[in-house]
């Protein structure tokens, strides 16, 4: 089969002097409600080999799950709208607690007391060049909240997604329905995180993430949510 990769990275990674082939998955976009099983059956069933991973997005997961807030839902109060001024507002890794509605969605699962807290902790710690350490104390079902942002899928605008739920049990359920030894991950092109993988998975989280470190999946609308990895022989 032919391998490819999408603008801007590489079909082959060298991980601890074992090389690795990312062949990027086309698919349709994936719209909320649809089966995880019968997506993985259609695209990736037929060209997968024993030994293979497949790397999902957590977002297609999560959107097979039901795991969406429509921005009607969420009630923005005066301190989120108060805190989201002081906030940064990048626009690489998504929506951020900059939009006053991410920082009510902050609010609303961390209490306003943790994220008071850690605002206070933020702005110290980025005098002295520590970022992050706003996600670290409210958790990653705030930091891996995505949607409410249409700037590049107009589908995304008025809806979150968050993060998947039981993402080793889907992983092992995929593996045994399927045959697919799957993980599954929060990847952007600043960080990533390994959310789930199957058992049989022998590969640590640390050398898994480097063998996508740098997101071949893309971040715009290359609709490949997918990625097959395979060891090079």
């Amino acid at each position: 089969m032919e391998y490819i990769a999408n603008i801007g990275k590489k079909v082959e990674i060298e991980v601890n002097g074992v090389t690795y082939i990312r062949h990027a998955i086309k698919t349709r976009f994936v719209k909320q409600g649809e089966d995880y099983i019968d997506i993985f059956k259609e695209y990736v069933s037929p060209i997968y080999k024993e030994g293979d991973i497949i790397s999902s997005s957590e977002k297609i997961i999560a959107l097979c799950q039901n795991k969406v807030i429509k921005r009607e839902e969420i009630k923005i109060g005066f301190w989120a709208k108060l805190l989201s001024k002081f906030a940064s507002h990048p626009k690489s890794k998504g929506i951020g607690v900059g939009e006053s509605i991410k920082m009510q969605y902050a609010i609303n699962k961390a209490g306003l007391l943790k994220v008071l807290f850690a605002s206070v902790c933020s702005c110290i710690t980025k005098i002295i060049g520590i970022k992050g350490i706003f996600y670290k104390i409210v958790g990653e079902q705030v930091s891996g909240l995505d949607g409410f942002y249409g700037a590049v899928w107009k589908e995304y605008e008025d809806i979150g997604i968050e993060l998947p739920s039981n993402s080793n049990q889907v992983c092992n359920e995929i593996k045994q329905k399927l045959g697919i030894s799957t993980m599954i991950v929060d990847a952007n092109d600043l960080g990533r995180e390994i959310l789930g993988k199957s058992v049989d998975i022998e590969l640590n989280d640390d050398e898994l993430k480097e063998i996508i470190k740098d997101n071949p999946a893309g971040q715009g609308r290359e609709l490949t949510p997918l990625i097959l990895i395979r060891r090079k022989k």
